[in-house]
């Protein structure tokens, strides 16, 4: 193997990692069940279907309303002086033509409308992709809580258990360990709670995106900082959005048959040829017709109505702008806040968990009260229980704004509606 071969191999197994590492993180589904499940979205499976009948559209808008006419015809001749009666008959074959300029705004209208809905199907993924990161992130959040009231119903039951041995060596009265005893029949209440609520929101995601196979064990994933500014984020969302590229579309196609109602203002010609049998077959006549519709109050009524859609549709692009520049600031300073509360969570929660556990050491020992102990294991599953939810909060907020950037979950729908 030549030493250019070498390389070649060694490039391509570092952009397989590379692409493997981008695409597939340890605490979302791997990028092919995410594929698969976006694929089959009820949303995304109706806007690929819109994309099919707007490519028929297309044809339509190519070939034309216009058809052949063929018009037939008898009747019959009485000459009065001789009282003769001859047949005669005419047919005639028709067709309205489109001006040529018509021809081309019709044809930019046709490809404009499948772009239209390309964007529209990229939008749909991407819709979907964000159900799909609201309803997994809800499904760990439950679990993530049902890992933590069984630690506390644990945590509880070995002090119940210290309790008991107290009691037993009479360093504890029987009121201490029926505390005890309570306090793990609340944990194990919490605990059932906490297991319905993740299983409802299992079937959730399950019911939505079957595709995705629910892990038996949580991964966890430490946040991770924003690590470009705010306008790097808005140009880069802005840049490259389906939402924003569908009504662009909309505006254009609009515009377009603005354009068009202008161009009607001159009529389209009927062209015609006419064949007629007269006199009982002594006179054939062969001729062509042309005619040309008059109206005026109608065509420029309709150009005017064409005008004021297109400028709806303008204002409707300005609008959904401005609108996703307001998401964007609020999904980056979510993004931002949530990790810097996770930090503040996170410190507080480890201070918290090593008092909890002084305070259990010294109960023990005979140092403290059982209440000093209780309370100190509730702060400390509150502290922890909040600082899981922020670590939780912070990810989705981070994944979010990629996922808006269309740097997580990439597919070719993401650029199916470029020109």
């Amino acid at each position: 193997m030549s030493k250019l071969h070498i390389i070649a191999l060694a490039l391509s197994l570092y952009a397989v990692t590379t692409y493997a590492a981008e695409t597939d993180y340890p605490d979302l589904p791997p990028h092919g069940q995410v594929d698969t499940a976006l694929s089959s979205h009820i949303n995304v499976m109706n806007a690929e279907t819109g994309v099919r009948i707007e490519e028929v559209n297309q044809r339509k808008w190519d070939s034309g309303n216009y058809e052949f006419n063929l018009r037939a015809g008898s009747s019959q001749r009485q000459i009065a002086n001789t009282g003769q009666k001859l047949k005669e008959w005419d047919v005639t074959l028709e067709r309205p033509l489109r001006l040529i300029n018509k021809v081309f705004i019709d044809s930019d209208i046709g490809e404009e409308v499948v772009a239209r809905a390309n964007f529209a199907l990229g939008d749909a993924r991407h819709e979907a992709g964000r159900t799909l990161l609201h309803l997994w992130f809800n499904w760990q959040r439950e679990e993530m809580q049902v890992t933590q009231w069984q630690q506390q119903v644990e945590n509880l039951t070995q002090q119940a258990l210290t309790t008991d041995k107290r009691l037993k060596a009479g360093d504890a009265p029987r009121m201490e360990l029926s505390q005890a005893n309570a306090a793990v029949a609340q944990a194990t209440v919490s605990l059932q709670q906490a297991k319905m609520r993740a299983e409802l929101a299992g079937n959730e995601l399950a019911r939505q995106f079957p595709s995705i196979t629910l892990p038996v064990q949580l991964s966890t994933s430490v946040p991770q900082p924003i690590p470009e500014n705010l306008e790097y984020w808005k140009q880069t969302i802005i840049g490259d959005n389906h939402e924003l590229e569908m009504v662009r579309s909309e505006r254009r196609i609009q515009q377009m048959l603005a354009q068009r109602s202008r161009a009607d203002r001159i009529p389209d010609p009927t062209l015609g040829i006419r064949y007629s049998n007269e006199m009982g077959g002594n006179e054939r006549v062969t001729g062509v017709i042309l005619s040309i519709p008059i109206s005026f109050g109608l065509r420029s009524a309709n150009a005017e109505n064409a005008e004021y859609q297109a400028q709806i549709a303008g204002d409707r692009e300005n609008a959904v702008r401005r609108r996703l520049e307001g998401d964007i600031y609020a999904a980056y300073t979510q993004a931002i806040n949530s990790y810097q509360i996770w930090q503040q969570a996170s410190e507080a929660a480890a201070s918290i968990r090593q008092n909890a556990d002084l305070v259990a050491r010294a109960y023990s020992l005979g140092e403290s009260s059982l209440s000093e102990t209780l309370t100190a294991r509730r702060l400390a599953l509150e502290s922890t229980l909040s600082e899981n939810l922020m670590r939780l909060d912070a990810n989705e907020a981070r994944y979010r704004l990629q996922l808006d950037a269309h740097q997580l979950w990439k597919s070719d729908t993401d650029h199916a509606g470029a020109h």
